[in-house]
């Protein structure tokens, strides 16, 4: 794998193609662009002052409560996808948003499909850079593939069963007048 991935990669900020002006560093002792990078997390905590710099998080990562707090700064924080199969990365989005209450842009890299772009979204990743091999069309189609879901998650927190249960008690309620 190459020290840097500049964006040749698909790629989706808030359900829409978006142009990526992070380029991606993948090695520790890399060279830094001139524009601005997304390092491994360990660099991205030796940082300096002022330096644009953004961590990506590997999928075995232990998301302490100090480390959460250390990351409450970063402008956005990219966890990677080693392979599709590793779904630790969804654990990592989910803590970050509904544990620590990072509100700022978190985006999965690395081996990232299709396929799996509507459940990123709902477990909080709101950028997404697909790999190389992958069409963008189809994966904005994919972000829409189900209209609802019956699980709660970090788009939508409530299940199903309780919207139906409220809207069931709306619709009953003029009959009980």
């Amino acid at each position: 794998m190459p020290d840097q991935e500049t964006s040749v990669r698909p790629f989706i900020r808030a359900g829409q193609p978006a142009e990526d002006r992070w380029v991606l560093v993948r090695e520790e002792d890399a060279a830094l662009p001139d524009s601005p990078a997304i390092v491994p997390l360990a660099r991205w905590l030796e940082r300096e002052a002022g330096s644009e710099l953004a961590p990506w998080l590997s999928s075995d990562t232990e998301l302490t409560p100090e480390l959460a707090d250390a990351l409450v700064v970063a402008p956005l924080i990219a966890i990677d996808f080693p392979k599709f199969t590793d779904g630790r990365g969804y654990s990592l989005a989910r803590l970050l948003r509904e544990r620590y209450g990072y509100d700022g842009e978190v985006r999965a890299i690395g081996d990232v499909l299709v396929d799996q772009v509507f459940f990123l979204s709902r477990c909080g990743f709101d950028a997404l850079s697909l790999r190389e091999d992958q069409w963008l069309e189809d994966a904005l189609r994919a972000l829409n593939a189900f209209s609802r879901a019956y699980q709660p998650a970090v788009d939508e927190p409530e299940p199903l069963f309780r919207h139906r249960l409220r809207e069931a008690v709306k619709r009953a309620e003029p009959a009980l007048v």
